[in-house]
């Protein structure tokens, strides 16, 4: 796990741009701890940072290969990890391939010498890498097919910056960070982002499961991946058997590992299962107990409020299944000061504007885990794929031709001055964004009905709020050196449980039901009744006060960025509607993003164009 940033230009020698490639490859130093790097040719500068997990002494990048006559290089610079790397060494030095290190790194590189951009099919991991293969003259940028590792491109005539977090190009002077005001909809509401799209202009992400290649003749990407159609032919016991056999296979591919491991353990289904199986392997191995870590709050045995989303608090659950399965829990306990001191932190790390509290709160989870282990397992993508969130439950949030997740709550968009809210047309923008990723379904022919309906209803989750999920997930680990892996994501077990029709997926009549009857021995009673509970937030008052207080301060300052895009008292009457959104948490939680947007746009002085 590592941070990457590079510049391919046609039009000038940037071999001679080390102050420049130095200066952006020092913004991932969080990303990469252990070790720096940097190359640099005529056309193209690489940089890399370090985190170690497999191979510590081996494995440093840039990568380098030269296999023409000319000693022409091939040049890779990587973040993830490769999950099967073993296998296709096996693979690769049956074909001749020599390897001089144990690292994943290698591999990936001469599966390029061997496969070229093709070598992507082969992989089953989470990774984003950029490779300069300067016999062709040509820029590989290549990310996981979930969009796990991020990574960011900008284009210009003759040239390209890239680098796993925007400040990576934000270091370039070339970039010049500016939202267009027909992308506030967005910088508002991440999660209606299209993949690929970002606020800022010109500056685009690689999509998931795609390659990027970048020559003198321009940019060209496209898809090596994408979620296929299928009719299903297994009966409900051999669905349930073939999902515990292909979650025990993640599981034992993604605790391979140099380094201490460990799990986010909330005490729901989903991560009790992951928690079960890992703390299961690591024992056997001589490696246990699993070291297991839930985030909890001062005072949340008082305020807690349940919602639709949050009905119940964690700790106790996680105590529980933490005794059931015999990890070594430990309970993170955060304060509305510790919050508070950490939000520039988490900020920095976010790079884009954040999620206030959720993204502090995460931030000090993982600092926390990091005292303890370098590798944690966490379980993002099990409710978007096997169906566990309250919308995909909710007859008239499913069958609402709009973002399920949103229904008919309010958006912070509806608050913009009046001028701006015409010119920008929020809702016609969220319907633009609904109806291309309806489009783009794969749909089943022959498929209808409530079958049909959840395949489209299941896609928007998938490139939505999951992939903002990623994100947030990425962001916050990498910024304290922790690498978190995802078991849920793993391809092989999205494809497959992407075919299972709508009825198998609740077949006991709840949700995940596929999980409960798949691995219902080695859970606790009290976790396979459990409903859905997202991720937690401190309910202190006294931090919602702040937030409120902050925000009216905001819209009321002539020096904000935001000065004049929001109509003040529409920003007081949503807080005070009864309507909510299924993510909602309180009054300050809708109107957040106000104050993170501001904060944001000072810190990188972004202006509004």
């Amino acid at each position: 796990m590592c941070g990457i940033v590079g510049w391919t230009d046609f039009t000038r020698n940037v071999s001679q741009e080390h102050t420049t490639l130095q200066r952006m490859t020092d913004t991932m130093a969080l990303r990469g701890p252990d070790s720096a790097g940097t190359w640099l040719g005529p056309h193209t500068a690489l940089g890399h940072r370090r985190l170690s997990i497999i191979d510590l002494e081996g494995g440093t990048q840039p990568a380098v290969a030269t296999t023409d006559p000319h000693q022409e290089p091939v040049v890779l610079v990587y973040s993830g990890e490769v999950y099967n790397f073993q296998e296709l060494r096996t693979t690769l030095k049956a074909r001749g391939h020599r390897f001089t290190t144990r690292s994943d790194t290698e591999v990936v590189l001469h599966s390029y010498l061997e496969w070229g951009a093709a070598c992507v099919d082969h992989f089953n991991g989470m990774f984003a890498f950029a490779l300069w293969d300067a016999r062709r003259e040509e820029l590989i940028l290549a990310r996981d097919r979930i969009g796990i590792k991020p990574l960011y491109y900008y284009a210009y005539p003759g040239g390209i910056l890239f680098a796993s977090e925007p400040k990576g190009i934000m270091a370039n002077s070339l970039f010049q960070p500016v939202v267009a005001e027909e992308s506030l909809p967005i910088l508002f509401n991440a999660r209606l982002a299209l993949p690929g799209e970002t606020p800022l202009r010109g500056l685009r992400e690689v999509r998931p499961g795609h390659v990027l290649r970048f020559s003198r003749s321009g940019s060209h990407e496209y898809p090596y991946w994408r979620l296929v159609s299928r009719e299903h032919r297994d009966d409900l016991k051999s669905t349930v058997a073939t999902v515990r056999e292909l979650f025990e296979d993640v599981i034992d591919r993604q605790l391979v590992a140099d380094v201490p491991r460990s799990a986010m353990l909330s005490g729901g289904l989903d991560s009790t299962i992951m928690s079960a199986l890992a703390n299961r392997r690591l024992n056997a191995a001589g490696d246990g107990p699993l070291h297991t870590f839930a985030v909890d709050f001062v005072g949340d045995e008082d305020d807690f409020k349940p919602t639709e989303l949050r009905p119940e608090r964690d700790a106790p659950y996680a105590r529980l299944a933490s005794r059931h399965l015999g990890t070594a829990h430990h309970n993170i306990t955060l304060q509305t000061d510790d919050i508070l001191a950490a939000l520039p932190a988490a900020r920095r790390a976010r790079d884009l504007p954040s999620l206030g509290q959720f993204d502090t709160s995460m931030h000090l989870l993982f600092k926390a885990i990091r005292e303890h282990s370098t590798v944690a397992l966490s379980g993002e993508a099990a409710d978007e794929v096997f169906g566990g969130y309250p919308w995909y439950h909710d007859e008239r949030l499913v069958w609402r031709d709009r973002f399920p997740w949103i229904g008919d709550a309010p958006r912070l968009a509806d608050a913009f001055a009046p001028d701006l809210h015409q010119r920008v047309r929020p809702a016609d923008a969220e319907n633009d964004r609904y109806q291309t990723l309806k489009a783009e379904v794969p749909r089943l022919p022959g498929e209808d009905g409530l079958n049909a309906r959840m395949r489209e209803v299941m896609y928007y989750s998938l490139k939505g709020p999951l992939a903002y999920l990623l994100d947030r997930k990425d962001r916050m680990s990498m910024a304290v050196g922790l690498e978190v892996r995802v078991p849920y994501c793993d391809h092989r077990l999205i494809e497959y449980v992407w075919n299972v029709p709508w009825d198998m997926k609740i077949a006991d009549g709840r949700w995940k039901s596929l999980l409960r009857l798949a691995f219902a021995d080695v859970l606790p009673q009290e976790t396979l009744d459990r409903p859905k509970s997202g991720y937690p937030g401190t309910h202190d008052p006294a931090y919602n006060a702040e937030v409120m207080r902050s925000i009216d301060k905001i819209l009321n300052d002539p020096s904000s960025p935001l000065y004049g895009v929001f109509d003040p008292q529409r920003v007081e009457s949503l807080t005070q509607t009864g309507s909510k959104t299924m993510t909602w948490l309180n009054s300050s939680h809708l109107v957040l993003p106000i104050l993170e947007v501001d904060a944001w746009m000072r810190q990188y002085s972004v202006s509004i164009a």
